[in-house]
């Protein structure tokens, strides 16, 4: 494995407004994009004490019982249940998680117990949700496009939603598997790691650790800023990859767009410059039925997994 470390943004110039900073620091992000689809931002306003406490909180609720976790589990039956999920046994991806919609969603199941666990949740989700604003108007101005367009294309905040992961230990380096292989369907995601590592992304063939970084935030474009952008920023496959006797905790904040929006490469990247488009426009909640199907019914072979290149254009 390649020892390559991906980029790590210092966020603070966008937060005091320091031009000559911002301009230094977007010519990072627009490389991390383009090469990477990964970057880790730093000095980005959220309390290191609120992540510390987040982590910590998820922890102490992961170490409870089954039977305890399972009283914040959504009735069965629902496709997308928010509360506790555990993957089933025969899933390749051992973990368990928390789902959270955003704050006052009547679908929200908390944990009742650790005690300010649903405080420090919600918490989470404003901030995250606040930060994912800001970076995708960075990825704006880094895309060159007019000023608020992916705010305004991407308004709507209801189909946000963060999940709190616990990754058991794994049993040997040949069963490591944490998540599998694969790319995330949206817009932006947004990562806090604890210190055990094992997020890692493939490039070139080879897979990069995304080493933990106290404080940090991982930043990973999803397949929509690759669509739109005719591929000028990458969306990078990704897994999570076990520690023998260690369990990983993490959070992910998922930045998306509702479904009903229609996405297609932007003129801006293809018929203006005269480039032809890689991918064909469809409705992002086509994209993600058939992901869904993927997930309820797992295809046998790994190659009829449904990925962004089911839109692909063969040029």
């Amino acid at each position: 494995m390649g020892e390559t470390c991906i980029p790590v943004v210092d966020l603070s110039p966008f937060l005091r407004e320091d031009e000559d900073s911002k301009k230094k620091a977007m010519e990072v992000i627009t490389q991390a994009c383009s090469e990477y689809g990964f970057f880790q931002i730093v000095n980005h306003g959220l309390s290191l004490d609120l992540i510390k406490e987040a982590l910590q909180l998820s922890k102490t609720f992961f170490d409870y019982s089954y039977e305890e976790k399972s009283k914040s589990s959504a009735s069965s039956g629902a496709l997308f249940p928010p509360g506790y999920n555990r993957r089933p046994p025969h899933s390749p991806d051992k973990n368990e998680f928390l789902l959270v919609f955003p704050p006052g969603s009547s679908s929200n199941v908390f944990p009742p117990n650790p005690p300010n666990f649903r405080i420090v949740l919600e918490e989470m989700f404003v901030q995250m949700s606040k930060m994912g604003v800001l970076l995708e108007s960075i990825i704006n101005e880094c895309l060159g496009l007019p000023t608020n367009f992916l705010k305004e294309f991407n308004h709507d905040r209801s189909g946000d939603y963060m999940v709190a992961f616990h990754y058991f230990p794994a049993a040997s380096k040949n069963e490591n598997n944490g998540i599998t292989d694969r790319q995330d369907s949206n817009c932006i995601t947004l990562a806090i790691q604890d210190g055990v590592g094992g997020l890692q992304i493939r490039k070139n063939g080879e897979w990069i650790p995304v080493v933990p970084t106290e404080g940090a935030i991982v930043v990973n474009v999803g397949n929509i800023i690759q669509v739109l952008s005719n591929k000028k920023f990458k969306s990078a496959t990704y897994r999570v990859v076990r520690t023998e006797g260690r369990s990983r905790y993490s959070y992910a904040f998922f930045h998306n767009i509702i479904g009903d929006k229609w996405v297609e490469p932007l003129s801006q990247f293809t018929k203006d410059i005269g480039e032809p488009p890689k991918y064909r426009g469809f409705l992002y909640k086509d994209y993600q039925e058939l992901r869904m199907k993927n997930k309820i019914n797992p295809p046998s072979r790994p190659e009829d997994v449904i990925q962004i290149t089911h839109y692909a254009i063969d040029n």
